[in-house]
């Protein structure tokens, strides 16, 4: 079971990395965006480590507060709930 886990958050947080990618590449292109809630979901879902490394990786949404605060509250909120399971 661990490692069907393990597999999950691997792939979750891979798919969120991308996913903040593809959405900066957009936003240079002035092309159609990613939802905003659609990049919450993806990190709620176990991805907050892949939005967060992409932000700061990609620069993207580092000046929106909801972003800058929410996305490490995600993640220390899952942490938690990991560790006191």
């Amino acid at each position: 079971m661990k490692n069907i886990l393990f597999y999950y958050l691997i792939l979750i947080n891979t798919i969120a990395f991308i996913t903040i990618y593809i959405d900066k590449r957009k936003a240079i292109k002035h092309k159609w965006r990613i939802k905003e809630s659609s990049l919450f979901l993806l990190s709620t879902l176990g991805g907050s480590l892949g939005t967060l490394l992409g932000m700061y990786t990609f620069r993207h949404k580092t000046k929106h507060l909801k972003f800058t605060v929410g996305i490490p509250l995600i993640l220390i909120l899952q942490i938690l709930i990991f560790i006191f399971k």
